[in-house]
């Protein structure tokens, strides 16, 4: 069974750092684009950043761009996103995803069709 489990998140300072990962069984992640979301309360859900795991190609929303970092361990079934210079905007319920990989890499929610449980991140001092 696909299974998408992510890291636990926590408290972290204004502009500090966290590092998440999602670990994928069940399935390798060859072949698939993995995307990071995140839902802060009272919002939809957003996508944040993908990648694809073949080819290495990355994708981010512009807020988190040269602050996040999302790479992956084929060997470990591992996605990460190292997140620096987090700010109080960055503050919601993280989410790892997994879709088949297409020819044009998306944030598209659509495009993933399984999840993992999602883990809380709160910036805040």
């Amino acid at each position: 069974q696909a299974r998408l489990v992510e890291s636990e998140g926590g408290l972290v300072q204004p502009g500090g750092s966290l590092r998440l990962s999602c670990v994928a069984s069940g399935f390798t992640l060859d072949y698939y684009i993995i995307g990071w979301f995140r839902q802060a309360p009272g919002k939809e859900r957003e996508g944040v950043s993908a990648i694809g795991s073949s080819t290495g190609e990355t994708l981010y929303i512009d807020s988190v761009k040269d602050r996040f970092t999302i790479s992956i361990d084929n060997a470990k079934n591992t996605v990460y996103l190292q997140m620096n210079n987090l700010q109080p905007d960055d503050t919601a319920v993280y989410f790892c995803a997994a879709g088949p990989l297409m020819s044009t890499l998306t944030l598209a929610q659509r495009a993933f069709g399984s999840w993992g449980q999602g883990t809380q991140v709160t910036v805040s001092s």
